[in-house]
């Protein structure tokens, strides 16, 4: 019987061949329910419901001030090994499409959609913990199963917010993955970010009658603005500045009296990002100056950098390479042609062969919240194909491939590695100690500071700033 590193490869797939039914209504469900951030609440509960029905105690709702977040837990014995996994549930507006290879409205007219896989991601991470349970129970495996309903990833993540608070201290490792057009596993840092509003407040009059007696809010915010278009030229390349302007200014003869712009700073760690946020700040303290008003800078929310850990990294590779990709019909390969066809790119359709892993450190331009988990224990995190080759994230085709076949393949054969990958975690002290020696290693002296202040519940004001495609950790070629 074929092995996979420390396991019997049939018992990994069998356990989640048994889960394949809680997997199945958990894609289906999330994908019907497409609840945007902080709106979750059903497909919360979905999750929960499959969580409870596997054994699983629900320890925490509400976590972290989010009301559609949980933690579930399972353990048996004394000892052993704690594993969490991440699931996220939340949708995107604007990307409801019916599960056809065209851009086609969904038969209940519903426009929210699983344009970032969640649905799928969501049943992979929950699958894999009961799956794995099965097998701790049958095998007299002690150790602790941990669940974290990870709310809201598509604006301002919750588990950003259980980090803060301390929620993953105690766990040897943490798995999640993501969907993507290939299997992929790597060394990738993702950017650290600061997500920023900025506020003018000046003194309205007439600006026909009597300028002179007011102060512009709107001068403000454009002496701010050129200010951070100015810095551009003494960054370095790895720094991303983007904002947008929110109010600028209601008629044309009034001084304005109000402004207000979201910013956001992106680098390739918390320190860069930190020194850039420092020097904007004084930019708006100096527009401000220049044009006797005053200026409210709000760090509203903030994310660190991905932190990748070789032991996870290897292991779960060695595991997708055991496990395979998943094996596509010609039907769902044609259906992935003609999304491609019809997006305008190569008809190439699924992927089939695992992408090579990487010897060096990849750093990329976009974030993710995991980032926060990975600063506070070990954390793996790969890609396994639900769309098409060349096809971006937050696009209708990913809504429709995750409605059918193809979405719910994909969630199973990542269902499988994580099964095997937590199962090497659980069973293997070396390899937990391998893998916190990498983790302390990388860490180095660096101390783990929330970006989020201890007073914040959630990050309420964020509601515009939902992503748009652009924030993946995810590079599509």
């Amino acid at each position: 019987m074929q092995k996979a590193n420390g396991h019997d490869l049939a018992s990994i797939m069998d356990a989640v061949e048994k889960t394949r039914p809680a997997i199945e209504r958990i894609c289906a469900e999330v994908w019907e329910e497409a609840e945007l951030s902080k709106e979750e609440v059903r497909s919360a509960q979905i999750h929960i419901r499959e969580l409870e029905a596997a054994g699983f105690k629900i320890t925490s709702r509400g976590t972290s001030g989010y009301p559609t977040a949980f933690i579930a837990e399972w353990s048996q014995g004394e000892g052993g090994g704690k594993i969490g996994f991440l699931p996220e549930y939340d949708a995107l507006p604007g990307l409801g499409n019916a599960p056809v290879s065209k851009q086609a409205p969904r038969s209940d007219d519903k426009t929210t959609g699983h344009g970032c896989g969640h649905n799928l991601l969501g049943a992979g991470c929950t699958g894999a913990a009961i799956a794995l349970k099965g097998i701790m129970e049958q095998e007299s495996v002690p150790g602790t199963l941990r669940v974290y309903g990870c709310a809201a990833e598509e604006s301002a993540g919750v588990k950003v917010f259980m980090a803060r608070d301390g929620l993953f201290n105690d766990v040897d490792a943490c798995l999640a993955w993501h969907s993507a057009p290939m299997a992929m596993v790597g060394p990738v840092r993702s950017a650290a970010v600061n997500q920023i509003q900025v506020e003018f407040f000046g003194k309205t009059a007439h600006a026909g009658f009597a300028p002179w007696e007011g102060r512009s809010a709107l001068h403000a915010l454009e002496l701010f603005a050129h200010g951070v278009n100015l810095m551009r030229e003494h960054v370095e390349p790895t720094t991303r500045i983007q904002y947008i302007v929110e109010a600028g200014g209601t008629a044309t003869n009034v001084v304005c009296d109000y402004t207000r712009l979201q910013l956001a700073i992106r680098d390739k760690d918390r320190g860069r990002v930190e020194a850039i946020t420092a020097w904007v700040k004084q930019l708006a303290e100096g527009a401000a100056m220049g044009t006797q008003t005053r200026a409210k800078f709000d760090v509203q929310f903030g994310l660190w950098d991905l932190l990748p850990n070789g032991p996870i990294i290897e292991r779960t590779y060695a595991n997708m390479e055991k496990i395979g990709m998943p094996q596509w019909t010609e039907e769902e390969q044609s259906f992935a042609r003609a999304c491609q066809k019809n997006m305008n790119v190569p008809e190439l359709g699924m992927a089939t062969k695992l992408s090579p892993l990487s010897p060096n450190e990849i750093t990329v331009g976009g974030a993710t919240d995991v980032a926060d988990v990975s600063w506070n224990t070990p954390t793996g995190v790969f890609v396994m194909p639900t769309l098409p080759l060349g096809v971006g994230l937050h696009t209708w085709p990913v809504t429709a491939c995750g409605g059918m076949s193809i979405g719910l393949k994909g969630a199973l054969a990542a269902a499988a590695v994580m099964t095997a990958t937590g199962y090497d975690l659980m069973t293997d002290a070396t390899l937990r100690d391998s893998a916190r020696a990498d983790f302390e290693r990388r860490k180095g002296d660096t101390k783990y500071v929330s970006a989020v202040s201890d007073e914040q519940n959630d990050a309420a004001g964020l509601g515009s700033m939902l992503k748009d495609g652009h924030d993946e950790m995810v590079v599509v070629p």
